[in-house]
């Protein structure tokens, strides 16, 4: 068997129904799919019964211990060449899989990952939050994009390992957040080829509402100060970029008094960023709901960059003793 997809789960059964039934229209058939229960209070055991006569599916138990090491757990079961890892709340096109394999015969690598898009049904505001997490003007386009500030790191949503490199690399570590990147760096550091699929793309639902939002990128702020620290020499300039607009907005607030113009860099912000999500999603309420979701993720990110270099590269506390929650022991 060549693909083993490995999909971890936490409470998310109507996820998985839909991820599972975007699996059964796959134009190859070449997989085993193997679902890892984490712990979870509301299983889906029976959605998974429900798709045994339609696909190679294995479903496992186990305590909870994080997305990091559920997907260890699966491939360490795994019997495929290669292991695709997805998170639950993805949907694959049907041409998914053939898109991978069409990369890999006419390129082969030991890595790879795809990019992330919205689906016509989600909601005007995970449209928005899609546009926040992809933009080239909020990201620079290290998700998968193809204008970019930074090579591309495969993330966990949609990534894909030769297995032998997987094991050999010794899976995910134990971060609760950045641990993709922590991954995708090692990949690199062992010399491993590593690539961008770019037509290996998923439907990647979003957060629901900005306040759980800001709470997944501020993490994904301390995150990147965490893996600068295990990994010297990796921050580059687009790591800074939402710590500086943090700032910045800060500064510009602080002058509003002594001059109302100093909002003129945020409303041209906001007139770009809203034109650009307007024009890409065709809808005036995404293009304000857009405007609200870059603000969102560039100063969730850059107050969590900030508040994680104050504790860790200032106040020198150690990985684990500045931040418990966010790795799982």
């Amino acid at each position: 068997m060549k693909y083993s997809f490995v999909i971890p789960v936490f409470n998310r059964p109507d996820e998985v129904d839909e991820l599972l039934e975007s699996l059964c229209t796959q134009t190859m058939s070449d997989f085993e799919v193997l679902i890892v229960e984490d712990g979870s209070t509301v299983p889906c055991r029976e959605v998974v019964e429900k798709y045994n006569s339609r696909l190679d599916v294995k479903y496992f138990v186990k305590p909870n211990s994080g997305p990091g090491q559920t997907r260890n757990y699966g491939v360490e079961r795994a019997s495929g060449e290669y292991v695709l890892i997805l998170d639950s709340d993805v949907v694959l096109p049907s041409t998914y899989l053939a898109e991978v394999e069409k990369e890999l015969v006419s390129s082969p690598c030991d890595a790879f990952g795809g990019p992330d898009r919205a689906h016509s049904s989600f909601t005007p505001m995970q449209k928005a939050i899609n546009y926040a997490m992809t933009s080239f003007f909020t990201t620079g386009g290290i998700r998968g994009g193809k204008r970019k500030m930074d090579k591309f790191y495969p993330r966990s949503f949609n990534l894909g390992v030769r297995t032998e490199v997987y094991r050999a690399l010794g899976g995910f570590s134990e971060m609760r957040f950045g641990e993709d990147i922590d991954f995708s760096t090692r990949i690199f550091a062992g010399n491993y080829i590593c690539r961008l699929f770019p037509e290996a793309w998923v439907w990647h639902k979003r957060r629901t509402d900005l306040r759980k939002f800001f709470k997944q990128v501020h993490n994904s702020g301390i995150a990147r100060i965490n893996l600068t620290k295990r990994h010297p020499g990796t921050l580059k300039l687009v790591h800074l970029l939402p710590a500086v607009f943090t700032v910045g907005c800060a500064m510009l607030l602080l002058c509003v008094p002594l001059c109302v113009w100093s909002l003129l860099p945020l409303l041209l912000f906001s007139l770009i960023i809203f034109v650009d999500a307007g024009c890409a999603e065709r809808s005036l309420g995404v293009g304000l709901r857009a405007v609200a979701a870059s603000f969102v993720q560039l100063l969730g990110y850059g107050t969590g960059f900030l508040r994680a270099w104050w504790k860790r590269c200032v106040l020198g506390k150690g990985e684990f003793d500045a931040f418990r929650k966010n790795f799982y022991k």
